[in-house]
């Protein structure tokens, strides 16, 4: 004997009639559009302020669109041009640069076109400069001994490679600069040793931040460690002086230690008169990368005692009487019971004075001289100097790829998760 089927269950009805499955979901919907609605404007400006620029640093990087749009007749004859034949191209490729360059000339962008292919090879920008008020001149048959006559640099092969080279779109020249290389008919070689600057500079600015950030916690541990364990009035009034250096100018900080780390300055002046140091012997902490270890540990200082202090406040002090109840001494106490708990406190201090210090570039401008500057000192310069924007774009990248690529290793090693703030 069968059994009938069991009567299917009636939705579950809200007050107004639908259906209560919908009308939650329909609810969740309004709740994260209003949590949306809510985060928007935050959202909006950290796209403007902080993606975009990244991103628009990563395409400049690459970019080399003014050489195809400059000069297209020129890219289409060299395509079937093989510049590791030294030897010269044909009529045809005289004819369309010369084609090319009068309608550069006519829109003003031959000068561009030079600066551009002027940080491949040197001496292009005068070449354009100079050809734009030729071309106009050259008419008829042997354009190419024509052009050649106007400037002989039209009969070297190098530069007819380099237009070969660095005819597309898109360019790794920047990087491979920025990485003290550059691009051959052969291949990619490094530069000569004399003028590698940029794979030191990168050392350099990932060593002496670390070094910095060493400095910091050395001396901002027992800091905050005192101001968590003195009475809270007591260490709100010596919070003021880990504050103070936020309510001073970061160029009037920087001049000041210019003040006190010169030869003749403050801390030499005192060094001599206490009898340590004669008056030949004195020391040079400018100009050099002791100065911006010192004035930058000093500037940074405050960011690795706050996170510190922030986390100590939230250890109990019972802990520690405990463990000295179980028969630990001072030092065992802290070192097995204490410390632990305060290591993400120095994680989230490590990570922010790293990171400040690795991106810095007035201080190591103003007391590194030649041996202490970091390479953010470089971009500066190409960004507002030699206005070369692909290598500042390029050598910017890599800085943020190093910087993510410490991150993971410090989140393996130590785990993101432990850094908090307290």
């Amino acid at each position: 004997m069968t059994q009938p089927d069991a009567p299917a269950l009636a939705p579950v009805l809200t007050q107004d009639g639908r259906p209560l499955k919908a009308s939650l979901s329909r609810a969740l919907r309004r709740e994260k559009l209003r949590a949306f609605l809510l985060i928007a404007p935050l959202l909006a400006f950290v796209l403007l302020t902080f993606a975009a620029p990244i991103v628009d640093m990563l395409l400049r990087s690459v970019d080399n669109t003014i050489v195809p749009e400059t000069l297209p007749r020129t890219v289409v004859v060299l395509a079937d041009w093989d510049p590791k034949a030294e030897e010269l191209p044909g009529e045809a490729a005289y004819v369309a640069i010369v084609e090319d360059l009068r309608e550069a000339v006519a829109n003003k962008t031959h000068t561009r076109l030079g600066t551009r292919l002027n940080y491949e090879q040197s001496g292009f920008s005068s070449l354009m400069r100079k050809s734009g008020r030729a071309v106009e001149k050259i008419q008829g048959p042997d354009v190419k001994g024509q052009l050649i006559a106007a400037d002989a640099a039209w009969g070297d092969p190098v530069i007819w490679q380099t237009l070969k080279l660095y005819s597309g779109s898109t360019t790794k020249g920047y990087f491979l600069a920025a990485l003290d290389a550059k691009q051959t008919v052969e291949g990619v070689e490094m530069l000569p040793e004399g003028e590698r600057i940029y794979l030191m500079l990168f050392g350099r600015t990932l060593l002496m931040s670390i070094v910095i950030t060493l400095a910091c916690v050395v001396i901002g541990y027992p800091v905050a460690f005192l101001l968590a364990q003195l009475p809270m009035r007591t260490s709100n009034l010596l919070m003021i002086l880990v504050l103070l250096p936020f309510w001073t100018s970061l160029l009037v900080r920087t001049s000041a230690w210019k003040v006190l780390l010169q030869q003749q300055g403050v801390i030499n002046d005192l060094l001599v008169w206490i009898g340590l140091l004669s008056d030949d012997g004195r020391l040079v902490m400018m100009n050099n990368a002791t100065g911006t270890i010192i004035a930058m540990t000093h500037i940074l200082l405050p960011f690795m005692i706050l996170p510190l202090y922030s986390v100590m406040k939230t250890i109990s002090p019972s802990y520690m009487r405990a463990a000295r109840s179980l028969g630990a001494n001072d030092w065992t106490a802290f070192w097995r019971v204490y410390f632990p708990q305060s290591v993400p406190g120095i994680g989230a201090g490590a990570v922010l004075v790293f990171i400040l210090a690795i991106g810095y570039y007035i201080t190591p401008e103003l007391v590194g001289g030649t041996s202490g500057i970091f390479i953010s000192n470089r971009i500066a310069y190409h960004i507002s100097s030699s206005l070369n924007w692909g290598l500042a774009a390029a050598l910017g990248a890599l800085l943020l790829v190093a910087v993510l690529i410490l991150f993971y290793v410090y989140d393996k090693v130590v785990g993101i998760d432990n850094v908090k703030l307290g």
